[in-house]
């Protein structure tokens, strides 16, 4: 296993990663990298158009050769696509990993993203499908997590100490 990120954080959409993501790069010295902002980057386009035009399963093709690329090059924090972990061979990419599963409850959900109609999978009665993604997903990101951080209700830098917490514990 190639030493690979030093924290990986997944989740669903809107929890926080990418902001918590930034603010632990800096409190450790490293860089942040995004897995999405990688394929926005690469393919010139927002992720939304992606599933537009392209299809949800383009787009998690793109998104699993990006977690690759990223998981075997970058040394810093990695924040994950919401829905990086259906894959299996992300998940075994994972495995044994510094990651840690960032979640938050479906009123949380509302209160930070509204759930607007921009997330592509959440365009039809959001609320109820948000809560089917994450009964699909929680599993999965348990599976991949060594700690799960609760970020409801939390500043984002009470999340970021939480996952610095957790992970001195989980090393200790």
């Amino acid at each position: 296993m190639s030493a690979g990120p030093c924290l990986i954080l997944v989740g669903p959409m809107g929890v926080g990663k990418s902001t918590v993501g930034a603010l632990l790069a800096e409190r450790l010295g490293h860089t942040y990298r995004d897995t999405d902002a990688d394929i926005v980057a690469a393919e010139g386009r927002e992720i939304a158009e992606i599933f537009v035009d392209d299809g949800e399963p383009h787009f998690r093709e793109l998104e699993r050769r990006a977690v690759a690329a990223a998981v075997g090059s970058h040394p810093g924090v990695l924040a994950l696509g919401g829905g990086a972990v259906l894959d299996p061979e992300t998940r075994a990419l994972l495995a044994g990993r510094p990651v840690v599963y960032l979640s938050m409850q479906v009123d949380e959900a509302v209160r930070r993203t509204g759930l607007a109609t921009a997330r592509p999978l959440l365009a039809v009665n959001p609320r109820r499908q948000w809560r089917e993604l994450m009964e699909a997903r929680r599993h999965l990101y348990t599976e991949v997590a060594r700690a799960e951080v609760a970020t409801d209700h939390r500043t984002p830098e009470e999340v970021a100490e939480a996952v610095l917490d957790a992970l001195e514990l989980k090393h200790a």
